[in-house]
């Protein structure tokens, strides 16, 4: 394992988690590939393409036009040579009214390309009732 790798890319988490709760659109996708793939949790069942991502999360935003609860819980991370990946917990919704917030899991897959690190994979998901169908948003770590 890489430590300074993995620093490196925790920083970029970071910056990408204050892009998000700033609704700074430039700044969310900045860290992606051109050729990105992303499995999110609303709407498609991928998305293929920094444009098209970014439309998806243009469109995620004008969900919660309020002040928003975005903060990650169990960050691991790990790098070694030109690769790293990381995930942990979400927790998300408009802080007005918290019982609409909950958690969900990432897990993002890291390229260096021209010394920076960026995003090739993105994968979003909250778990489900088989049962009911319904997402499962009121569970905690």
């Amino acid at each position: 394992m890489n430590t300074h790798a993995e620093s490196e890319i925790r920083q970029l988490i970071e910056r990408w988690m204050q892009a998000v709760r700033d609704r700074d659109i430039q700044g969310i996708v900045a860290p992606y590939t051109d050729d990105i793939v992303a499995f999110d949790a609303i709407k498609a069942l991928q998305f293929k393409g920094k444009a098209v991502y970014q439309a998806h999360w243009e469109m995620c935003m004008g969900f919660c036009t309020g002040p928003m609860i975005f903060e990650l819980a169990e960050l691991t991370v790990q790098a070694d040579g030109g690769l790293g990946v990381a995930h942990w917990l979400n927790r998300c919704g408009p802080s007005e009214d918290e019982s609409q917030c909950g958690f969900m899991r990432a897990t993002v897959a890291y390229r260096k390309e021209g010394g920076q690190w960026r995003v090739f994979h993105e994968y979003w998901s909250a778990p489900f009732d088989m049962e009911t169908q319904k997402a499962l948003f009121d569970l905690k770590p």
